[in-house]
């Protein structure tokens, strides 16, 4: 693992022009290639039947309805299949229970959408209609729902310090992450292609993590890693639902070599809506007591996640996150946080865009501005008093991780001044005095942004152009220009110079793969060790062509910053407007600052979605009651605010590069703001124990259901 000083660091992105996205030409005139454009001769269809209960025992599979339909070459249950089960999972905390999972239902039912059964055809039409008439005989059970009282699955505990007997004063919150779908642009796909002269496989599969598919494939296969190739090429969207395989994509790979023939599998938007993975899904209670002058004495917590039916690879991070990160960018030593979490008769949750960082940010900050309140003390003052300075670099925190770098005090003070903080105080009075509902949210965090390993390769050619493999492929983030540019750089030639490839497990190395904002950071440090140890080889004489394949191993990295929201409230109806965000964040070095931009402004909208209309729904059979967008809200375009971004380089010690992750950000601190921003609208009520997503509807009951006067007007420090 290296180190990074500033003077070590490529020329400052701000110093010269960034280069166009070189993957917006093809995707502009509809030249991509996605999963579902890739065509293999005399290609099979596949659709799943699949289970319309919750939770019930399988008495009988009925499949030859199916069987009889036109154009169905084959139907497939477990009995002809054989029993598989999911790959475990990466135990980054203790696991209390490890039951497998079976990749077709066999003798019971545990989530609406579990795979039943697969039909082939010679169209996707014929395989859908086939597989409406499969028929289960099943005797329906007591589905457990989300934070039931069941056993829990895994669980967290950090305990520092010593719980004051007494304090000036306490405050407690108990807050709600509903589920929410991660609605990529383009649904799961899969195809895969059974090659009989070697015995190996081809799967063209949308995924972050192509290494780790290659290997799960291969393990349910039974073949030897080398003869499963995996192809990860244009993909529409991830955000954490992509970073495991699906029981979907094992079984399109088994049908495949079953039936020695090409097949493809395209998700229905209902589909992902009722067996895709989900994020969030957490409740979280905290208490923090203060003393007199507002320094933070404890925080206690506790964290309650869902799971839902079966673990994806990375199902335990968000509580793993949530808890090692609280309590966020505060000098507060003395800590009680414990977590655990549940599986569910629902469908399976895993990683969504920042995987436990939001909920630990929504539940410290919502406590913050409490204190405030009970205080008397103006919100950023409280902060300011509490904050690690940049002279505590790098600062171990009460859950044991480290710091490594920064200045939150000026970014807070950045944040505070673009928004020019007095004088909106101010005005909000004026406007309140008024009778207008106007409320100031503000939210510190902290990102988390990876660590371990990640690889290249970099080839030198003859002819002066450059070849960059990376383990870490790409899900619209322009993984293909930032990697070119790094590599430009580290070589002293133009990035038109360089060829990147991405997302193919034949053409580059064994990789972790793109997720948890650690691309940039890891990834990009990779390829800089990579180019310079070419550099070296080629300086000393080596002949061109040459070919060095490296692995970077880095220590984790924190990303942090402040958001500052004003929403008004229509007093009649609820109806929520956010009229500013200004935003300060700091991500160390910037490689491209247009692709950085984009990463905060896309996670801000996925944030303001979370907080203000996304929630999947289950009734109390364990039905999904949200299956559709015709019941699902998500944000548009006419519904994300201009979002004022102030950007810091303080660059991480930790990586080549001194970058930190972007790409969770939005999904941070925009939340933890919106929430505290409707908290401070509806003051003139009382304190609404408001919860996630903040409609409309909601925040009108809040102002209906309390008539109470705040104990504390908040005075300017």
């Amino acid at each position: 693992m290296g180190s990074v000083n500033e003077s070590s660091l490529p020329r400052a992105a701000a110093d010269k022009p960034a280069p166009h996205r070189r993957e917006d030409d093809a995707l502009l005139r509809g030249r991509g290639c996605f999963v579902h454009d890739v065509q293999l001769p005399g290609e099979l269809h596949v659709a799943f039947a699949r289970s319309a209960h919750a939770h019930a025992t399988v008495l009988g599979l009925h499949l030859d309805a199916a069987r009889a339909m036109p154009d169905v070459v084959a139907v497939l249950g477990s009995a002809e299949l054989g029993q598989h089960a999911m790959p475990a999972i990466n135990p980054l905390l203790p696991l209390l229970e490890t039951a497998d999972f079976p990749l077709l239902a066999t003798d019971r039912l545990a989530y609406v959408g579990q795979p039943l059964a697969i039909v082939v055809a010679r169209s996707a039409e014929a395989a859908r209609h086939a597989a409406a008439q499969v028929r289960v005989d099943a005797r329906g059970l007591v589905a457990d729902l989300d934070f039931g009282a069941g056993p829990p699955t895994a669980s967290v505990l950090h305990r520092s310090g010593q719980a004051p007997a007494a304090a000036f004063g306490r405050v407690q919150a108990s807050l709600s992450c509903p589920r929410v779908v991660a609605m990529a642009m383009e649904p799961r796909a899969c195809c895969a292609l059974w090659h009989p002269h070697d015995a190996s496989m081809t799967v063209w599969l949308g995924t972050q993590t192509p290494s780790r598919a290659q290997t799960d494939i291969a393990a349910t296969l039974g073949m030897p890693l080398d003869r499963v190739r995996v192809i990860s090429p244009d993909v529409g969207g991830a955000f954490g639902f992509r970073a495991s395989v699906y029981p979907e994509d094992l079984l399109v790979a088994l049908t495949a070599r079953a039936l020695q023939a090409p097949v493809r599998w395209t998700s229905t938007r209902s589909e992902d809506f009722v067996s895709g993975m989900h994020g969030r899904g957490a409740r979280l209670q905290g208490e923090l007591a203060f003393d007199a002058d507002g320094h933070f004495l404890h925080l206690s917590a506790r964290l309650d996640f869902t799971l839902g039916a079966w673990l994806p690879y990375s199902a335990v991070v968000p509580l793993r996150n949530t808890a090692r990160i609280l309590p966020g960018p505060y000098r507060l030593g003395n800590i009680d946080v414990q977590g655990q979490a549940r599986r569910s008769h629902t469908a399976p949750v895993n990683i969504y865009r920042g995987a436990g960082r939001p909920e630990a940010a929504l539940l410290m900050e919502t406590l913050i501005d409490k204190a405030a309140r009970h205080a008397g003390i103006d919100p950023v003052a409280l902060r300011r008093r509490n904050l690690v300075r940049a002279d505590d670099m790098p600062w171990p925190t009460a859950s044991g991780e480290t710091l490594d770098s920064g200045d939150y005090l000026q970014v807070l003070e950045r944040a505070c001044t673009r928004f020019g903080y007095a004088d909106e105080r101010a005005r909000q009075q004026q406007r309140r005095a008024d009778g207008e509902l106007v409320g100031i949210g503000i939210a510190m965090y902290i990102e988390p942004c990876g660590q371990g390993w990640e690889s290249a390769r970099v080839t030198l050619h003859p002819d002066g152009r450059a070849t960059v493999a990376s383990g870490s492929p790409a899900q619209g983030q322009g993984h293909a220009t930032t990697f070119a540019q790094i590599a430009a750089d580290a070589l002293g030639c133009a990035p038109e110079a360089v060829t990147v490839l991405l997302g193919d497990t034949a053409n580059c190395p064994a990789g972790t793969g793109a997720l948890a904002s650690r691309s940039t950071a890891i990834g990009g440090s990779a390829i800089v060790q990579a180019c310079r140890e070419a550099q070296a080889r080629r300086q000393s004489g080596e002949a061109l062509p040459l070919t060095v394949d490296t692995r970077f191993t880095a220590r984790e990295a924190w990303s942090y910053g402040c958001v500052i929201a004003r929403m008004v409230v229509d007093p009649d109806t609820g109806e929520p407007t956010i009229e500013r965000i200004v935003w300060a964040d700091d991500a160390g070095h910037i490689v491209n600052p247009t692709l950085a931009r984009g990463q905060l402004v896309g996670g801000a909208a996925q944030g303001l979605g979370q907080a203000l209309m996304e929630h999947m729904v289950y009734d109390g059979t364990g039905q999904p009651i949200t299956g559709s967008l015709m019941d699902y809200a998500v944000p548009r375009a006419s519904d994300i605010p201009a979002i004022e971004i102030e950007s810091m380089h303080i660059p991480s010690p930790h990586n080549l590069l001194g970058a930190k992750g972007v790409g969770e950000a939005g999904c941070i601190g925009v939340p933890a703001a919106l929430m505290n921003a409707a908290r401070d609208a509806l003051q003139p009520f009382g304190e609404p124990e408001l919860q996630f997503p903040l409609t409309a509807e909601r925040l009108w009951r809040a102002m209906t259901s309390t008539h109470e006067t705040p104990s504390h007007e908040i005075q300017e420090i």
